[in-house]
Formats: C-alpha cells, sequence, structure tokens
C-alpha cells in the first residue's frame, strides 16, 4: 500500500488507539479523533470502570506493536476464581491446570493512558480529542467533526475510515442510516441485570485485604458480587443484580436497606467496605447489554470493529480481547490483500461475524455459570475433572481454556468443541463412579 494513503479512526479507546498505532507501523498517515478529552489530563469518570481481564488473545494483539511485556507490568496475575459462599470457608476454582496459564487484572483507564502515550511516539499519528464524530458518508468516506469546546467543524475527504467508537457508535450509526442500500441488521439484547462499582480499599500500608491473585466471586443464585484486584491493594468491586425485586437495584434505595442487605448476603465482604453505603449512591447503576450488526463495512470506505461491531457482556472477559484480535485478525488481512480496501474490509468482516456472535453468546452462558454454578456439586466436581486432565494431558483444553488460553482457535470452534465437552463431561460426572482418564481424554478428543 501506498505509505501516503490516510486512514482515519473514530474512537480513541483501547482498540481504536492499538488499532491506530499499528496502522502508524505500516506507515500510513492516521488521524485519531476523540469525542472525549484526553485522559491523561482529566480525572477518569467514576463508578463506570469494571476491570479488565488480559489473557492471551489481547496480549498477542499488543505484541503486534510491542507493548505486551510493558503492559504486563500493569497487571496483577489472577489464577483463578475465589469462591465465597454465604456460609462456609471458600475455595479456590483454578482457570486452568497446566502451569504457567492465568488472566490479568488491569485497569481500562491505566491500559488507555499506557496506549495513547505510546501513540505520541509515532510522527505520522495525530491523536484529537474533543471531536464528536457527526457522521461519515459511506459512499465517499467523508467524515465530520465537531470540536465539543470551540464548536469548530472539521471535514475530511479521501480516507478510509474505521469506526471504533463503542457500542454507542456514530460511525456504526452511519451504516444504519443506510439501511436499505445496505440490508443492514442490528440487534441490541439488555440482561435484566445491572451492574454498579463499589470499592475495597487497601489496608493502611497498601496491601490487599483479601487474598490478591484471584479474582473473587460472590454467587448467589439471580445475582452476584465479584471484585478484581488493583495495583494500588484495592479492588474494583462489581455488583451484578436484577433492577427489580427483593434483590434489585430499585428496591435497594436506601442506606439501611443496603447495609443490611450486604450483612445479610454477603457478610464476609462486609468488614473489607468501610465506605459502602457511600460507594452505592454515588456510583450510578450501568446497563448490560449485547450489540449484533451485520455488514460491518461499506464500499471500502467505512469499517467499524471493536465494541462498534460487537458490544458483549464482561462475564467472560473477553470484550477488551476480542476487540484486540480485530486488530491481529484485520493485520493479517492486510498482509493477505495488500492495496485492495474493498477486499480487506470484506474479508475482515465475515472472517470475523461468526467468532464475536460467538463469544457473545459465551459471555452471557458465562454470565448465568458464575451466578448460578459455580457453588453446584456437579459442576465442581466437573471443574476439578478438567484441571486433572490438563494438568496430566496439556493436549486437552477445557471450553474456559479453549477462549482463553488458545489464542490459535477461533472463538467460533472453541464455543463449538467446549459446548461438546460439557456436555459430555457433566455426564459422566453425573453418572457416578469416574471411568479412566484415558477413556475420558479419548471421547473428549474425538469430539
Amino acid at each position: 500500500m501506498k505509505n501516503n494513503e490516510k486512514i482515519v479512526i473514530v474512537g480513541a479507546g483501547l482498540c481504536g488507539t492499538l488499532l491506530a498505532m499499528r496502522m502508524a507501523q505500516r506507515g500510513f498517515k492516521v488521524d485519531l479523533y476523540e469525542r472525549r478529552s484526553d485522559i491523561r489530563k482529566a480525572s477518569i469518570e467514576g463508578g463506570r470502570s469494571i476491570n479488565l481481564a488480559l489473557s492471551n488473545r489481547g496480549l498477542k494483539a499488543l505484541a503486534l506493536v510491542g507493548m505486551d511485556d510493558e503492559i504486563k507490568k500493569e497487571c496483577i496475575p489472577m489464577y483463578g476464581r475465589k469462591i465465597h459462599p454465604v456460609q462456609g470457608e471458600g475455595w479456590l476454582s483454578k482457570y486452568s491446570g497446566r502451569e504457567g496459564e492465568w488472566i490479568n487484572s488491569v485497569s481500562r483507564g491505566g491500559l488507555n493512558i499506557s496506549l495513547l502515550k505510546g501513540a505520541d511516539e509515532f510522527e505520522n499519528l495525530t491523536v484529537h480529542f474533543d471531536q464528536k464524530c457527526l457522521g461519515v458518508d459511506i459512499l465517499t468516506g467523508k467524515a465530520s467533526f465537531k470540536h465539543t469546546v470551540t464548536g469548530e467543524e472539521t471535514h475530511i475527504e479521501d480516507a478510509v475510515v474505521i469506526g471504533t467508537d463503542g457500542a454507542g457508535s456514530a460511525v456504526r450509526r452511519s451504516l444504519m442510516a443506510n439501511s436499505t442500500h445496505l440490508l443492514f441488521n442490528f440487534s441490541q439484547h439488555f440482561l435484566r441485570h445491572g451492574y454498579k462499582e463499589l470499592t475495597i480499599p487497601p489496608n493502611s500500608d497498601g496491601t490487599h485485604r483479601i487474598e490478591k491473585n484471584a479474582l473473587h466471586i460472590w454467587p448467589r443464585g439471580a445475582y452476584m458480587v465479584i471484585a478484581l484486584p488493583n495495583l494500588d491493594g484495592s479492588f474494583t468491586v462489581t455488583m451484578f443484580h436484577p433492577y427489580e425485586g427483593e434483590h434489585g437495584f430499585n428496591t435497594l434505595n436506601a442506606p439501611d436497606k443496603v447495609q443490611r442487605y450486604f450483612e445479610k448476603e454477603y457478610p464476609d465482604i462486609v468488614p473489607h467496605m468501610p465506605e459502602l453505603v457511600e460507594d452505592y449512591f454515588d456510583n450510578p447503576t450501568g446497563t448490560l447489554g449485547t450489540i449484533k450488526c451485520y455488514p460491518w463495512q461499506a464500499n471500502g470506505k467505512v469499517l467499524i470493529m471493536g465494541d462498534a461491531a460487537h458490544a458483549i457482556v464482561p462475564f467472560y472477559g473477553q470484550g477488551m480481547n476480542a476487540a484486540f484480535e480485530d486488530v491481529t485478525v484485520f493485520d493479517q488481512i492486510i498482509n493477505e490483500h495488500e492495496g485492495d480496501w474493498k477486499k480487506i474490509f470484506k474479508t475482515f468482516e465475515d472472517t470475523r461475524s461468526d467468532d464475536t456472535n460467538a463469544i457473545a453468546d459465551l459471555a452471557v452462558d458465562n454470565f448465568y455459570e458464575m451466578r448460578d454454578h459455580v457453588d453446584n456439586p456437579d459442576f465442581k466436581k466437573k471443574r476439578s475433572l478438567e484441571m486433572q486432565l490438563e494438568q496430566n494431558y496439556p493436549e486437552y483444553y477445557s471450553k474456559y481454556s479453549l477462549v482463553t488460553f488458545n489464542e490459535n482457535i477461533s472463538y467460533a470452534e472453541a464455543m463449538r468443541k467446549g459446548r461438546e465437552q460439557d456436555a459430555l463431561l457433566l455426564k459422566i460426572c453425573q453418572q457416578g463412579e469416574l471411568p479412566e482418564e484415558k477413556v475420558i481424554l479419548e471421547k473428549l478428543m474425538a469430539l
């Protein structure tokens, strides 16, 4: 491709900034437009920053721009789920039976800041903040922006436009506005649950109050609380509850109700949350939704990726990893179809849509697993068997490991194979006495 080709990327979040860096590495002139102010200079909005779980697919993408090792320094390894029942001792359910496999807790804001700093290193990459996208002409690729402070408008022509501007994407809306021409399909599905961010502060000496290297879960059937560690000794706690009913956010509407409720439902966490009530009422209640759409591109001029194309709920820890993997796949396709944007965009769309639909469905499945099943005896037995098999036979990957630790298999294939494995293992565990491991492995590997 010609190095003087101009690429306009809309949205300087995680996916957009990583994509901008990779395109700049390839020699393109890149302009990255962001509606928000520079988060390095402004305070990050509180209450909506669910911690991210960085795993193999995301690290592979970061390696493209040489930032994987740097970002690892900002992460805390989490080796498994620490399950906290209402009564009795908690236990750790490891993520993998193989050595050296874990997921990494990382701050969304901190990661975004690191990527923006990396973007500053490229002379052919310019980041424009406070720029609201007014829309994109899908026939010409003309992109229009309005400065949110001065009101000045900017119109860019003769560029390739890629929208990475999140679930509320303005670029996607431009595609939707041409739905008859594109036969554009769009669906948005909300869980009947929302989320609210709370905090476990660090001890006075900066250490963590509970187990540092774990993702903590308080599963309660129809609702739950999780906690992920931060480098400063704190935990980001997220409450996933329905909106209505006895356990709903709309019912827990007074300080005394919230305090009594937590003392009853989450008694072991209360001593670690001295500002529980303040956090609860200070922070907003967020929504949890899945977005699927098609097509993702038009005329070799406009493309969407990341949450703009496939927003998912956070329960597999794969939203960021899937968006980062978009960059990896897009980069590979550029290698295969150099110079032909129509072919690049169409191939990317056809290659990725089945996979992102699969991880969206798996993320919803995992919501119910984390909420309802992690404390179930049959599930615990199955999970223990999976760990033994992975430890003794590294060629076997559980469904979770296929998604999280095997970046060389697609999400769609991981879902197919993983669901079949789950069904078989649950059936074996429910039958009573287990067959020999080699017999089980042969059946699993035949799927």
